[in-house]
C-alpha cells in the first residue's frame, strides 16, 4: 500500500533553484491518492468538538467539503477580496512579494462556534493567520487546523502560536 507522500509529485528548482515544489494536484488526480489525504485529514480530526469547518480558496474547499460532508458539519468558505456577494469582513495579510486581502461572510460564524481550519498546506502561515483573527472577530473559536502539508522550513506555525495545529505530511525544507 502507498504512503500518502508517494502521491506528492516533488518538482526541483521550482519556482526558483534551490525550492522544491510539492504538487498536491498529483495527490488530487489519483482516486487512491484523493481517498488517503482525505481520510488522512479526517482521522485528524476524530477526537475533537468542533461546529463548522472553515477553508480557504481553492484548495482549502477541496479537502474541506468533504470533511465537512463526512462528519455531518457546515463549511464556510474564505475567499479573495470581491468574490462573495453578500456583507463580509476582511483581513489583509502579507505575502512573500505584496499583500492580499481575504474576507468571510459576516453572518458566517455564529458567537461561540467551535471551528476547524483546513487547508492543504501550510508555508509561511500568513493566510491562515488571517482567517484565525476573522474567526475570532466573528466570536468564534479556533479548536483546531489541519493541513495535508507542512514546509517546516518556512516555519509558518510560529504565525499559528497557541492554535492546535496539525499536518498529514511533515518536509523538512522549504
Amino acid at each position: 500500500m502507498k504512503k500518502l507522500e508517494d502521491y506528492v509529485r516533488s518538482i526541483p528548482d521550482f519556482p526558483e533553484p534551490g525550492i522544491i515544489f510539492r504538487d498536491v494536484t498529483t495527490v488530487l488526480q489519483d482516486k487512491d491518492g484523493l481517498k488517503l489525504a482525505i481520510d488522512s485529514i479526517q482521522d485528524l480530526l476524530k477526537d475533537v468538538d468542533f461546529d463548522v469547518i472553515v477553508g480557504p480558496e481553492s484548495r482549502g474547499f477541496i479537502f474541506g467539503v468533504p470533511i465537512a460532508y463526512n462528519m455531518n458539519k457546515a463549511f464556510i468558505p474564505v475567499r479573495k477580496k470581491g468574490k462573495l456577494p453578500c456583507e463580509t469582513i476582511e483581513m489583509d495579510y502579507d505575502l512573500e512579494y505584496g499583500k492580499a486581502t481575504i474576507e468571510i461572510h459576516k453572518d458566517a460564524i455564529k458567537p461561540g462556534q467551535k471551528v476547524v481550519i483546513i487547508d492543504d498546506l501550510i508555508a509561511t502561515g500568513g493566510t491562515i493567520e488571517a482567517i484565525t483573527k476573522l474567526i475570532k472577530s466573528l466570536g468564534g473559536e479556533v479548536v483546531k487546523i489541519v493541513f495535508l502539508m507542512e514546509l517546516k522550513g518556512l516555519k509558518g506555525r510560529d504565525k499559528l502560536a497557541g492554535f492546535d495545529v496539525e499536518a498529514v505530511i511533515q518536509y523538512e525544507g522549504n
